[in-house]
């Protein structure tokens, strides 16, 4: 049924999440940053509160005392701007500290990524039938059945703290002096935000799985999707074959007049290919006129079979003289005797004779390993 009707039953994976991020798809909770910010505030005016008391204090006591020079110069500009420059490093402190770990929590739903998509202007936000169809479907039931659930749990919490708190401020103006006013209050204020923000946070661990859950399936993938992601995250196998061909090509041609003058190709199975001729006219011994691996030597191989040129697999022989000697090179002395055999059972080939191939031995400080590192026992 997922095949045909396409069917979203795949959790989304990795790729899915962060190219639904960086379109502006992230988790995003409200609820999680009111929390934030309240509890942040709440936090800050329990510690810090009494600076901001102190600067409210201040600012009060200046307001209130009058003195002949303040009769005869008076400048309400002034005194109000002393008044808010008292208050105002504690509270942007705090609005400093609110906005960065909202921020923070921003972030960390966006996988600590800012997507400035999500800040530009929506024409989809001004489109009426949509914002309807918002309200009244089923995120819009959603939305306002959490919103009633947290109206009641944060009346309830109010209603439990004005029980113990109302008293108290009805009995403030009762002859108490203005800085016993003051902390009292503070305190009423501080006590009602932290029991708010205890409910907020209680909120935002309902809502973010709620989110979660609500955005995870808005990403799940049909099978069609998953095999596209997969192809091209691995790449098609017809891609693949059209880049291994080209790559092949390229190396064709580098080597075929190469391969035409050579009399045997050593080889290593497939990861390395040596393609080399003896001529007495040119060189007193073998001369190594092409070598390649990967892709270059199964290359050489084809184009050995094409022009009938013998390959022979000497695994130790092809490393060593692949290590040892540079294209157009011949080949370290201490390889004569070895190449000689392989030599040697290619002319009795080429005569139509049908001969055991040869037993090869590599001198051991010229034996390497596929990564041209030598021989352990050539290094003792």
């Amino acid at each position: 049924m997922s095949e045909q009707g396409g069917e979203k039953s795949f959790d989304p994976t990795p790729k899915r999440k962060t190219d639904a991020a960086q379109k502006g798809d992230v988790l995003r909770s409200r609820e999680l940053a009111t929390a934030i910010a309240v509890l942040t505030g709440a936090a800050w005016l329990s510690f810090a509160g009494p600076w901001l008391l102190g600067s409210l204090e201040g600012t009060l006591r200046a307001g209130f005392i009058w003195d002949r020079r303040a009769l005869d110069d008076f400048a309400p500009g002034q005194a109000l701007l002393a008044a808010v420059l008292a208050v105002m490093p504690p509270v942007l402190t705090l609005a400093g500290l609110v906005l960065l770990l909202t921020l923070a929590g921003s972030l960390a739903g966006g996988d600590g990524r800012w997507v400035g998509a999500n800040a530009l202007p929506k024409a989809s936000r001004l489109d009426l039938m949509a914002g309807l169809k918002r309200m009244f479907g089923a995120a819009g039931w959603i939305e306002a059945g959490k919103g009633l659930l947290k109206l009641a749990l944060l009346g309830t919490i109010a209603w439990y703290w004005g029980q113990d708190w109302l008293v108290r401020l009805f009995a403030l103006g009762r002859g108490a002096a203005i800085g016993q006013q003051l902390t009292l209050a503070w305190e009423a204020i501080t006590s009602l935000i932290l029991a708010l923000a205890a409910g907020l946070v209680l909120v935002a661990l309902i809502d973010w799985p709620v989110q979660w859950l609500r955005r995870n399936q808005r990403l799940k993938m049909t099978a069609q999707e998953m095999r596209d992601e997969h192809k091209e995250a691995e790449g098609s196998p017809e891609k693949k074959m059209a880049i291994r061909n080209k790559q092949r090509q390229l190396a064709m041609g580098g080597v075929a007049k190469a391969m035409r003058d050579a009399q045997f190709v050593l080889t290593n199975p497939s990861h390395f290919s040596v393609a080399m001729a003896y001529d007495p006219a040119k060189a007193s011994a073998p001369i190594v006129l092409a070598k390649g691996r990967g892709e270059k030597a199964l290359a050489m191989r084809e184009l050995a079979a094409e022009l009938q040129v013998p390959t022979l697999e000497y695994p130790a022989l092809a490393r060593s003289v692949y290590f040892t000697t540079r294209e157009n090179q011949v080949i370290r002395e201490e390889l004569y005797a070895a190449v000689a055999g392989v030599l040697a059972f290619v002319l009795s080939l080429k005569r139509g004779e049908q001969p055991q191939p040869p037993a090869i031995e590599v001198p051991i400080a010229l034996r390497f390993d596929a990564a041209g590192r030598l021989d352990p026992a050539a290094r003792t």
